[in-house]
């Protein structure tokens, strides 16, 4: 079943936590299950086998530049120094959404200029899994607070042309207020003195029969007494519209998938935070939906794969144009479509293990 959840207020510590569906909600067909997605307005949130659940919100359904699954690189298991490759929540989406983009992000991997609104969100999202390094009586809004300065100054040392996002100090202390507002609205959605993760930022990867492995960061995993296990990501932005979550979705059945092929129990809920507007979309997923996401990602492979053998990536337009970086390189657009680096395509189909 899947939920969406108001969060205007937060309940006390030890208060009962429920969902009453409202009587209004639009049910609509949810993927690969036939679940309903039925809107809740509640003050509080679900508990699950002992777990307090709490919400935070979600960020609009815009492109992703790079993620921390593809900055996790070694030098082993694939030809010039570099990790194997393997197909990511944001990468799969990228080629669904636009192959041309997905060129220029897994093969060419052109560098892109910071966006405002992805930065916030990893500042955001440092400051979150920095509180819970503190012990729980010490995990305040103010301590969240405390930390936001320190992880900015960091994250400048790390990306020192995210200063450039801004036309001045007025600019950026908008923009700082911003990020400390989606703090305080994670204190009203979620009462972190009350939650033990069991991982956070955690990097999960696994190889699919197939042969096709797949890579992903899980903002934070809960485990209740009774070990059902709660996969979370925090939001930034807002909860999508109903007729969007089941694409919201995708990234947490991926997430699911993988926690299920490799401890062999499927989550009993997946959960996305959205601090943009205090909502909270919850899902408890079935195994029949994660063995058809497996084969949709084993079919969409194959597409990527055929593309790669003929370089044919072809650009597709859409409203998420209006964000792309690489509109000037993009034909739809007048531009030229560089050349195709051989040694990023022999990188790519790294991900698909050579048959034994």
């Amino acid at each position: 079943m899947t939920q969406t959840t108001d969060l205007d207020t937060m309940t006390g510590p030890g208060a009962a936590l429920d969902t009453a569906p409202a009587a209004d909600a639009a049910p609509a067909a949810d993927m690969a299950t036939g679940a309903e997605v039925t809107t809740a307005v509640d003050a509080t949130t679900p508990a699950l086998g002992g777990l307090s659940l709490g919400t935070v919100p979600l960020e609009p359904l815009t492109p992703d530049a790079a993620t921390p699954e593809e900055a996790a690189s070694t030098p082993e298991g694939s030809p010039h120094g570099r990790r194997r490759a393997a197909l990511s929540p944001s990468r799969a989406k990228d080629f669904q959404q636009c192959p041309l983009l997905f060129r220029f992000r897994a093969v060419d991997r052109l560098p892109e200029p910071p966006s405002a609104a992805a930065v916030k969100g990893s500042l955001v999202h440092a400051v979150l899994e920095r509180l819970f390094d503190l012990p729980a009586a010490g995990r305040t809004e103010e301590a969240a607070q405390s930390l936001l300065d320190p992880e900015w100054s960091r994250l400048q040392a790390e990306r020192p042309d995210v200063v450039s996002m801004f036309a001045g100090p007025e600019d950026l202390g908008a923009w700082l207020a911003q990020a400390r507002s989606l703090l305080t609205q994670y204190f009203r959605m979620e009462n972190p003195q009350r939650l033990e993760p069991a991982e956070r930022e955690m990097l999960v990867e696994t190889e699919l029969a197939s042969g096709v492995l797949l890579r992903g960061f899980v903002d934070r995993l809960d485990v209740a007494p009774n070990g059902a296990v709660r996969v979370v990501d925090y939001k930034t932005g807002k909860a999508p519209n109903p007729r969007f979550q089941d694409e919201a979705l995708f990234q947490m059945r991926f997430y699911a998938l993988m926690l299920w092929r490799l401890n062999g129990t499927v989550p009993a809920r997946l959960q996305l935070v959205y601090l943009g507007n205090g909502r909270t979309l919850t899902h408890d997923p079935v195994e029949a939906e994660l063995v058809a996401l497996e084969k949709h990602l084993d079919r969409l492979w194959e597409t990527i794969s055929a593309a790669a053998a003929t370089g044919d990536f072809q650009p597709r337009v859409s409203r998420l144009c209006d964000w792309c970086s690489f509109q000037s390189l993009c034909p739809k657009f007048g531009g030229e479509v560089p050349p195709m680096p051989p040694e990023g395509v022999e990188h790519l189909l790294t991900a698909r293990a050579a048959p034994q």
